[in-house]
């Protein structure tokens, strides 16, 4: 029912990025088949299959890459896919005699896909890395945290999802688009690094422009300035207040009941320090749910800042079906959304590895 329906695309079965990327796709209608490796089950660093959620809505296949009936599967389906992404270091899948110059004389017009955390080359190129590292090289990390303390690890979102397995959709997605124009295929360089790098593009401009202090939380959007940053609560929750433009900001005061900050003071830089400390004042005075009664549906720019399981319950979440249930594991839907090709989630994660010679067949392929 997506908008990629009809599409055919090969994922070699990996963790993090390239998983993420295969959701999304599968997500919005392909027919992806993950390729795993023989004797390795399922990618998922032990976590249980119907929880790993990032493997829904595509089918398995398990195949030996290191044997000669292993690549012949893998340019069969070439022969008959759209797209093939995988995310080993480089050189592996040249090793195993499946990189792209092989692929692409199965098909002219197959988009190969590569994700790495450093790239295809450079001199950290073959070193191994996680989320934080790339993070770090591309100056993320080091923006993000409080002023005078550690950075702060924002999950692995930056790299892994937002910087790797995004980009990498949004480069097979762009090239998809430029093959059905030209007929040829090419290969997409997605490094977690240059993703990562692309991400912090507003920031790396401000700085340039003598906008941004090089020091995290010192700034407008990292939690330096008082109108934009979590304020503990009595009951040792917390909100976050983003209330940025002047008429926003005013309201913020109003609703707190502060009028004695100048609203002409917003983005004196000088005055922050008091204001966080007044603003610190009264919002700890009151409870998170206080606060959510006070500035619910208001224009100040107030959220409660939810745990996993508060947001599933959230009312605005819940009509909007934000997160559904499917065997059972509540999970996020998938995003974004279609008003005429309406994207739904296929297989569950945890379905079981269908026979080969059904998916062979339904993608024209004699077993």
């Amino acid at each position: 029912m997506g908008p990629l329906t009809g599409f055919r695309i090969i994922e070699i079965a990996g963790i993090g990025p390239t998983q993420f990327c295969g959701m999304l796709l599968a997500d919005m209608g392909a027919d992806v088949v993950r390729i795993v490796r023989e004797g390795d089950g399922d990618a998922g660093v032990g976590i249980p299959p119907e929880y790993n959620v990032m493997n829904r809505g595509r089918r398995t296949l398990v195949a030996d890459l290191k044997s000669d009936e292993g690549r012949a599967l893998v340019f069969a389906l070439c022969d008959k896919a759209d797209a093939l992404f995988e995310g080993f270091r480089p050189g592996v899948m040249e090793r195993l005699g499946l990189g792209p110059d092989e692929c692409l004389t199965a098909n002219g017009k197959l988009v190969y896909g590569r994700m790495t955390g450093w790239g295809q080359d450079g001199p950290l190129s073959e070193a191994a890395g996680h989320d934080g590292n790339y993070a770090a090289i591309a100056g993320a990390l080091g923006a993000i945290g409080p002023k005078g303390g550690p950075p702060s690890i924002p999950l692995n979102l930056v790299a892994d999802f937002g910087g790797g397995g995004a980009y990498l959709a949004i480069g097979l997605l762009a090239a998809l688009l430029e093959a059905s124009r030209s007929g040829q295929g090419q290969v997409i360089d997605a490094a977690m690094v240059d993703g990562s790098a692309s991400l912090m593009s507003l920031f790396y401009g401000l700085l340039a422009g003598g906008l941004w202090r090089d020091q995290r939380g010192s700034n407008l959007l990292d939690g330096g300035a008082p109108f934009y940053r979590a304020y503990r609560t009595s009951d040792d929750e917390y909100i976050v207040v983003c209330a940025i433009e002047p008429q926003f900001f005013m309201e913020l005061l109003e609703k707190l009941g502060i009028d004695d900050i100048v609203h002409a003071e917003q983005h004196d830089a000088s005055q922050w320090p008091r204001h966080v400390d007044r603003l610190e004042s009264v919002i700890a005075g009151q409870s998170r749910a206080h606060w959510e009664r006070i500035f619910e549906g208001s224009d100040a720019c107030v959220a409660p800042v939810l745990s996993l399981s508060d947001a599933i319950e959230h009312a605005h979440n819940r009509a909007r079906n934000t997160f559904v249930d499917i065997d059972g594991v509540t999970q996020p839907a998938p995003a974004p959304r279609f008003s005429r090709t309406a994207s739904e989630i296929g297989a569950p994660a945890g379905t079981p590895t269908v026979d080969a010679a059904d998916i062979l067949e339904s993608w024209n392929i004699t077993p």
